[in-house]
């Protein structure tokens, strides 16, 4: 685990060394704690002797309540802040809605940009609640088939064989973030898109982590990291009620990837997802539907797929 002043290695696997890490915070912490309370019982101390020595004329005292000060400003010194994980907090809202299927699809058939056929979907509904993940090797449509969703949704009467709720509200990511605006700084995108006014704009930026310097560079020089920051903020800020994401966790380091987590189970998301990531799936997904061999079916579990991938 890299920090700016210390950086800590267990040899254990990463879950392992997670709760590991947080022992050793939590011990840090105890230890700070006591060292603190030494250092006000000597100031308390030094103050005692210092009164004593001006009220007496006592050379003898102020010495001693001089070096007791000067211990306790060497003590205080040991006793510095604590590394706190940020990532840029992602915390996503959820505008809600009484319908219970939000997205439903029947015989829809997903292409190719070429208009080469990849699979076909007989029957699809998306109830309140459901966390699907969207499963299949590489070239299997999957992006396709969020894409089309994603122009489903934005249509005014959806698509031909995709049924979208009116009360559906879409909060969408690609694994890119093609969805932020190139040319404009992060600071304008936020204050023009959500008109939350300078301050505050400035203001959520930060607390994503984008100092002041960055919120005024183009998005287009901004890192991939920082896109992916900037993109998972401006779908919160969107409060939706539906999250279509294609590979959400991409360029998110991994304290970022463990806060969206959180976020997406607390906020109680309906949601399509696809995701390579193991550990992100397997906390999210309550549905599992797995493109293969021009199919797309719904399976119990991703465990069988993730073995066929290392075959």
């Amino acid at each position: 685990f890299l920090r700016p002043q210390e950086s800590i290695t267990f040899a254990h696997p990463y879950r392992r060394a997670r709760d590991l890490l947080e022992a050793h915070d939590a011990s840090a912490q105890a230890q700070r704690e006591k060292t603190l309370r030494e250092v006000k019982r000597l100031r308390e101390s030094a103050q005692e002797l210092r009164n004593v020595g001006i009220n007496s004329g006592s050379d003898a005292a102020q010495i001693k309540s001089a070096q007791i000060k000067r211990r306790a400003d060497a003590l205080e010194q040991t006793a510095r802040s604590l590394h706190k994980e940020r990532s840029g907090e992602i915390r996503l809202g959820n505008r809600g809605t009484h319908a219970r299927v939000l997205v439903a699809l029947e015989n829809v058939t997903v292409e190719a940009p070429d208009g080469r056929k990849l699979f076909a979907i007989p029957k699809l509904e998306v109830a309140q609640g459901d966390r699907i993940v969207v499963l299949g090797r590489n070239g299997t449509g999957k992006s396709q088939l969020v894409q089309l969703l994603h122009r489903a949704m934005l249509a005014p009467d959806g698509l031909p064989g995709i049924r979208v709720s009116p009360s559906l509200a879409l909060g969408y990511v690609d694994q890119d973030m093609r969805q932020l605006p190139d040319k404009a700084t992060a600071h304008d995108f936020i204050l023009s898109r959500f008109r939350l006014g300078d301050q505050r704009s400035r203001a959520v930026l930060a607390e994503a982590g984008f100092f002041i310097e960055r919120q005024g560079l183009p998005i287009a020089k901004l890192s991939p990291g920082q896109k992916a920051r900037l993109g998972l903020l401006a779908l919160r800020l969107s409060e939706p009620n539906f999250y279509l994401m294609d590979e959400p966790t991409n360029h998110v380091d991994i304290p970022g990837r463990e806060q969206l987590e959180s976020e997406i189970l607390d906020a109680e998301a309906t949601c399509i997802v696809v995701s390579h990531d193991r550990s992100f799936v397997s906390a999210i997904g309550t549905r599992f539907l797995l493109i293969d061999k021009g199919k797309l079916r719904e399976i119990d579990e991703p465990e069988a797929f993730y073995e066929s991938m290392q075959g």
